[in-house]
Parts: structure tokens; C-alpha cells; sequence
């Protein structure tokens, strides 16, 4: 444990000093200030809970943000370091291969969480200071949404693992990282609506929903978070949700399977991987 750490401990003070990374966790900032602010605004008039509003958008948000800088920071961490001749050093120390793709992960998972929770947190503390009333509904779920945005953040570092080790070189892991983005964030739902329409109305087989939609991590994050509730009720999820059988603890299995499959592929592709 001791040795995950310390490689977790590296890659944090190497993202730290990485620019990239500091303008990941401002624009993630300056996007949730913006959207909080120009989403709460009408709140006044129809009487509803202004962080319902900024569940509403700033998921959105994570959907489309969280899992490309999970996949930018994650698809080079095994492949670019062997470009460069470093993995061979570092696993000169007494060292596991197995530690150093966990050590890896909690590090970037740390910092991927840092961005989110500075981000995230940063509009929820904008929101309060102004004076806008907020309710411990409200408050519960949107802490709920920064959580699961962290989870699904973490799935996607998962997945840029498993691809740099399968990718030979980086530049092939970087394309194919962002071909799984473009993937699950949008042509996963369009196949899947394209489908339904094609189906023209006829009810699918008990389950089958249930299953496409699990089968995408961004799906089980928008169920996660829009699927119930008053952000349900803006988000127009409410009724997909009403006739699934995907509760809250269902999702956050399926979201849980989703890290732990991909981690654990990497991690065995890399230990049987020639250097």
C-alpha cells in the first residue's frame, strides 16, 4: 500500500505543476459559476429550488467535461512512459506493475477530484453568499451530483487506462481516447434514440432498456442524477425512470463495475506486456 501511495504522490506534484491541469480545474470553475448564475436566475418566478436548476445543468456539463479530461489525463499514463523511457526506471524500484497502475489511478483520481470538487464547490459557495435561498433537499442533491461526477470521472480514467495498454504508441492512444469520448458522450445515444424510433412505439423486451442504458456510464449518470426528484421533474428523465428498474444503488453498482472492469483489464494486460 505504502508503494501505491507514493506513486499516487507522484503523479499528483506532477499534475499539480502541469498548466493544463490548472486550466482544467478553472474552466471547470468559471463554467459552473456561469451556468449556477444564469440558471438560478428565474428561480424567483417559478418557485423552484435553485440548486435543482444547477443539478440540472452542471450534469450536463459533467457529461459532456468530466470524461474528456479523465481520458486526457489517463489515455498516455502507461503508453508515454514507455515512449519515453521512464517506465523501465520505474520499475527498477521495487515496484509491482500492479502498484504502479493503481498508484497511477489514485493519483489522477485525486486531482480530477480536486478540479471537480474546487470547481463544483465553488458555485454552490458563490450561490450562498449571494443570499439565494437553499433547501436540504436541494443541498443533499447536489452533493450527491459531485460525488457521482467524481465516480463517473473515475470510470473514464479506467478506461484511458485500458487503452494505454493496449495502444503501442501514444499518439494511437490519444485517438482512440477520443474516439471513446465521441463514443458514449454522443453516438452511443443517438444509435440508441435512432433505435427507438426505428422500433416506431412498440414496447422493447422487459429488461432491454434497463440493460442499454447501464451499458453506457453516461446514461447511468443521467439517470443518477436526473432520473428523480425536482431535478427529474426539469430534466424530463422523470418518466424513463419511472419505468426502469434502475434505483439509485443499481446505478452506483453499475457505475462501480464500470472502474473495476477496465482497471482490472489494464492491469492485467500490463503485466503480461513486454517493455
Amino acid at each position: 500500500m505504502k508503494n501505491i501511495l507514493i506513486i499516487a504522490a507522484k503523479e499528483i506534484q506532477e499534475g499539480m505543476r502541469n498548466r493544463w491541469v490548472l486550466a482544467t480545474t478553472l474552466l471547470l470553475a468559471a463554467l459552473a459559476l456561469t451556468l449556477s448564475f444564469l440558471g438560478s436566475a428565474p428561480t424567483g418566478n417559478v418557485g423552484v429550488d435553485p440548486l435543482d436548476i444547477v443539478v440540472v445543468s452542471l450534469s450536463s456539463l459533467t457529461i459532456f467535461l468530466v470524461p474528456l479530461i479523465a481520458l486526457l489525463l489517463s489515455h498516455d499514463a502507461i503508453v508515454g512512459e514507455m515512449e519515453r523511457g521512464t517506465m523501465l526506471l520505474l520499475l527498477s524500484y521495487p515496484l509491482g506493475r500492479r502498484q504502479v497502475i493503481f498508484g497511477k489511478f489514485l493519483g489522477h483520481l485525486a486531482i480530477l477530484s480536486f478540479a471537480t470538487l474546487f470547481g463544483y464547490g465553488a458555485a454552490a459557495l458563490a450561490l450562498a453568499l449571494t443570499g439565494t435561498a437553499i433547501s436540504g433537499d436541494g443541498l443533499g442533491a447536489f452533493a450527491a451530483m459531485i460525488g457521482s461526477s467524481v465516480l463517473l470521472g473515475a470510470v473514464f480514467i479506467a478506461i484511458g487506462y485500458l487503452t494505454s495498454t493496449l495502444a503501442a504508441e501514444r499518439s494511437t492512444a490519444g485517438g482512440i481516447a477520443i474516439g471513446i469520448w465521441l463514443f458514449f458522450v454522443l453516438i452511443y445515444d443517438m444509435a440508441l434514440l435512432g433505435g427507438l424510433v426505428a422500433a416506431q412505439g412498440k414496447a422493447l423486451p422487459a429488461g432491454l432498456l434497463d440493460l442499454l442504458l447501464i451499458f453506457n456510464p453516461t446514461d447511468a449518470y443521467r439517470l443518477l442524477n436526473l432520473g428523480s426528484g425536482g431535478a427529474g421533474a426539469l430534466a424530463g428523465l422523470g418518466g424513463i425512470a419511472g419505468h426502469t428498474a434502475l434505483s439509485p444503488p443499481i446505478l452506483l453498482v453499475a457505475l462501480s463495475v464500470w472502474i473495476i472492469a477496465p482497471l482490472t483489464l489494464a492491469t492485467t494486460i500490463f503485466s503480461r506486456r513486454e517493455l
